[in-house]
């Protein structure tokens, strides 16, 4: 038997609802004969070996079937999904969408809202997520274990962290492959080829993400390691700490925070 039975999942095939779906498939959280899935196609050919997922075009046939219902459809077509959820769980994963917006559409009373990335299909990713008050003890325990499925998740306090991490952790790779092109075209253009350059940047991130993520330290004691080494990557580092970056990558992440306070109509 599943260990989370019946799960729906609106938007399934989208690219963070197929991704949000292997993960929960790949770890054996829920049977495929007990997830569903809701598109505009009704076509179940991206399932693969998931044949026995059931695929609608019928939300609201979803929703009649599952215990929990998933949101996850780009925001500006929440009004398109049209269900009524008020005996479902509703978990939210449509950036900028508050969780009164959710009540008003779906009309359920039972609410979650969180932020995850299409790494969920690698359960790479970091999923935070909060409840409104009447989600029960129980369903927190069946929210936690769907996100840990995708890879690592916390409760947090309020909607206002998960719009916070909507843009530090959503766009993979995002901001990471901003900084790593940036060195690609720093080697480039002192005459390393394209390709040699991308091959050994992609290493260098695989490499200090996974170093950074089965070490105890803090990425900021990696950085003042490498500074008290007093080697070439300590000049890099002083010089780096010294220059506009950290608050350019601030004044970034602000205008990102931003843009989720509009892209779900929040200020309408």
């Amino acid at each position: 038997m599943s260990i989370v039975q019946n799960i729906g999942v609106i938007g399934g095939t989208g690219q963070l609802g197929w991704a949000i779906v292997q993960g929960v498939l790949a770890d054996g959280l829920v049977a495929p004969k007990e997830l569903w899935v809701s598109n505009r196609s009704g076509k179940s050919s991206v399932l693969g070996e998931w044949s026995e997922v059931n695929v609608t075009t019928c939300n609201q046939e979803l929703v009649d079937a599952c215990q929990v219902v998933i949101l996850s459809v780009p925001p500006h077509l929440l009004s398109t999904i049209q269900i009524n959820a008020k005996d479902c769980l509703v978990v939210s994963v449509m950036a900028g969408v508050s969780i009164e917006m959710i009540k008003r559409h779906t009309g359920a009373n039972r609410i979650v809202r969180a932020m995850s990335s299409p790494a969920a299909a690698q359960r790479l990713a970091y999923s935070p997520w909060c409840v409104n008050a009447q989600v029960t003890d129980k369903e927190r325990e069946k929210v936690a274990l769907i996100f840990d499925a995708c890879g690592l998740a916390d409760q947090v306090p309020d909607e206002d962290q998960i719009d916070r991490f909507t843009v530090l952790t959503g766009p993979v790779p995002g901001f990471v492959a901003f900084y790593a092109d940036c060195m690609v075209d720093y080697a480039v253009k002192r005459g390393i080829s394209h390709e040699v350059a991308k091959r050994a940047i992609l290493q260098l991130f695989l490499a200090s993400g996974t170093l950074m993520a089965q070490s105890t330290m803090s990425p900021g004691e990696h950085v003042q390691q490498m500074i008290d080494y007093s080697g070439t990557t300590a000049a890099g580092l002083e010089t780096m700490k010294k220059s506009p970056i950290a608050a350019d990558i601030a004044h970034g992440l602000d205008m990102a925070y931003n843009k989720t306070q509009t892209i779900g109509g929040q200020s309408d």
